[in-house]
C-alpha cells in the first residue's frame, strides 16, 4: 500500500466491503483495486490496467460497459423526475413501460410485476407472497419453505437461509427455523460414483419426497431454486432434473418459485432459464439482467394463479401491507427500459447462446484431458472449470491450498477477470453477453496458461 495514497487510505479507514476479509483489507494485506471506467467486455482501473471482465461485474453486465443509451436514459428521467413512489396506485411512465416489456418477455402464465431493487428483496418479497397465498386461501399451516444446499438467494435474513452455502450462515444465526434444504443437483458430486444421471435426478427426486414427508406436505409453502445453481458451482442440471421435481411439487401443493435474477433476459441463451428448462413458475425473481447493473432494480413477477390470490386477500383485508420506499424507481425503471431494448437490438440473446457455445467447447478442449481438472461445464454464457487432486477418484485438494482462487489470480495475471467461487475449487466465467468469439478464445488461452502455472507450482 502507498502510504501517501489518500484514495487508498480512505477505502481502508471507512468502506465496509462486502464479501472481503475484513482484517486483513483495513490491514492493507489485499489488493484494493479502485475502477474507473469500462468499455464492451472490458475494465479499466486507476493506474491504467484493462483487464476483460469475464463475470460480468457478478453476473450482472449483460449489455456490457459504457451504453451511452443506457445513460442518456437514466440522465433524461433524472431531469424529467428523479423519483416519486408507487404506493397506492402511483406510477410513472418508465415503470409501468418496464413492467409491460418484462411480462411481453416472460413465460406466458405470469400476469403482475412488482419491483424492488435487488435479488434478496425480490426472493424476500417472493416468500412473503407465498405466506399471504397460503393464508388466504385457508392453509396458515404451510409456511415452511424449501431451498437447495448450494443454492444461492441472497444474503438477508430470510434469503440468506435459503441460501445453501456455509459461508452466508456462519455465526449468522442462519439458517432460520422455517427454512430446509435439499439435495442440490450436482452430478460431478454425486454421493455414489456409479450413478448415472438418471439414477442422480432419482435420487433428488426421493430426497425431496422424504425431506416432505418428515416435514408434512401440509406444512410446506414453497420450493425455492435457481434454473441450474449459479455461485454454489455453476452447474446446469442433470437431464430430466426439472420434469422430475415439478410433478413433486405439484402433487402436494407447493409453490414454485424460481430464482431467475442471474439468468434472466438471456444469459443461458434464451430469454429466461423457464423458457430454457421448460419450467412453470408461480413466481420468477429477477434483477441482474434487467438493467444489466446500471442502476439497482428487481422484480417478483406472479403468475395468474398467484395475482388472483392476491387480489382476493385484499378484498378480505384491505390494500396489501407490502412496500419498498424506492419500488419501481423511475431513474432505476427508465434503465431498465433502455437495456431490455438493447438486448434485442444487439441480438445478444442469439450472441449468449452462439459464443457461449464457442466459450464452453474451448474451455472444454482446452482444459478437459488435463490431470487436475474433474470438470468443464457450463451452459449460455455460464460456464466453470472445476479442479481435483485426484481425477480418477474425485478426490478434491485440500481447502487450505486455496487452488481455485490461485488459479483466479494467476487469471488476473494474464488480464482477465474469473471467479474463484465458494466451497469447492471452482473458477466461474459469466461474461457479458456481447462477448465476441475472439474475446471468448482469449478467456481459454488465458484459463489454459493459468491452469498450467498453479498445477506446476503444486
Amino acid at each position: 500500500m502507498l502510504t501517501n495514497d489518500q484514495l487508498d487510505r480512505w477505502d481502508r479507514e471507512t468502506f465496509f466491503h462486502p464479501s472481503t476479509h475484513l482484517a486483513q483489507h483495513a490491514r492493507g494485506e489485499s489488493p484494493n483495486r479502485i475502477v474507473t471506467g469500462g468499455s464492451g467486455v472490458f475494465i479499466e482501473d486507476r493506474d491504467g490496467k484493462r483487464f476483460l471482465d469475464g463475470f460480468a461485474g457478478l453476473y450482472c453486465v449483460n449489455v456490457g460497459y459504457g451504453r451511452t443509451e443506457i445513460a442518456d436514459a437514466i440522465a433524461e428521467q433524472a431531469r424529467a423526475l428523479a423519483y416519486y413512489h408507487a404506493y397506492v396506485g402511483h406510477g410513472t411512465e418508465a415503470s409501468i413501460t418496464l413492467a409491460k416489456m418484462i411480462l411481453d418477455r416472460a413465460p406466458k402464465q405470469m400476469s403482475k410485476v412488482y419491483f424492488g431493487l435487488g435479488g434478496s428483496d425480490a426472493n424476500e418479497t417472493n416468500i412473503k407472497l407465498a405466506w399471504y397465498y397460503h393464508n388466504v386461501i385457508g392453509r396458515p399451516e404451510k409456511k415452511k419453505i424449501i431451498s437447495r444446499w448450494r443454492g444461492y438467494h441472497g444474503s438477508g435474513l430470510m434469503t440468506g437461509s435459503l441460501t445453501g452455502l456455509e459461508l452466508f450462515h456462519k455465526k449468522f444465526d442462519l439458517p432460520l427455523d422455517r427454512v430446509l434444504h435439499t439435495e442440490a443437483p450436482y452430478y460431478f458430486r454425486r454421493p455414489d460414483p456409479a450413478m448415472t444421471e438418471a439414477d442422480f435426478v432419482g435420487h433428488c427426486v426421493a430426497e425431496l419426497e422424504a425431506l416432505i414427508a418428515r416435514e408434512g406436505p401440509e406444512t410446506i409453502a414453497a420450493f425455492v431454486a435457481e434454473p441450474g445453481l449459479g455461485t454454489g458451482g455453476i452447474v446446469p442440471p442433470p437431464a430430466g432434473y426439472w420434469e422430475a421435481i415439478q410433478p413433486v411439487l405439484k402433487r402436494h401443493d407447493i409453490l414454485l418459485i424460481l430464482d431467475e435474477v442471474v439468468t434472466g433476459f438471456g444469459r443461458l441463451g434464451s430469454r429466461f432459464g423457464a423458457d430454457h428448462y421448460g419450467i412453470e413458475a408461480d413466481m420468477i425473481t429477477i434483477a441482474k439482467g434487467l438493467t444489466s447493473a446500471y442502476a439497482p432494480l428487481s422484480s417478483s413477477i406472479v403468475s395468474e394463479r398467484v395475482w388472483r390470490v392476491l387480489e382476493q386477500g385484499t378484498d378480505e383485508l384491505g390494500p396489501i401491507g407490502h412496500g419498498w420506499t424506492y419500488s419501481a424507481h423511475p431513474i432505476c425503471a427508465a434503465a431498465g427500459c433502455a437495456n431490455l431494448r438493447l438486448i434485442d437490438d444487439l441480438g445478444l440473446v442469439e450472441n449468449a447462446r452462439e459464443v457461449g457455445a464457442h466459450l464452453n467447447r474451448g474451455l472444454a478442449e482446452a482444459l478437459a484431458d488435463h490431470p487436475n481438472v474433474g470438470e468443464v461445464r457450463g451452459e449460455g454464457l455460464l460456464c466453470a472449470v472445476e479442479f481435483v487432486e485426484d481425477k480418477e477418484t474425485r478426490r478434491f485438494f485440500d481447502p487450505a491450498k486455496k487452488v481455485g482462487a490461485r488459479v483466479a489470480a494467476a487469471l488476473l495475471e494474464e488480464g482477465v477477470i474469473g471467479r474463484a467461487m465458494p466451497q469447492g475449487d471452482i473458477l466461474g466465467f459469466a461474461p457479458p453477453l456481447c462477448l465476441r468469439r475472439e474475446e471468448a478464445e482469449t478467456i481459454v488461452s488465458a484459463t489454459q496458461r493459468a491452469v498450467e502455472a498453479v498445477a506446476s507450482a503444486l
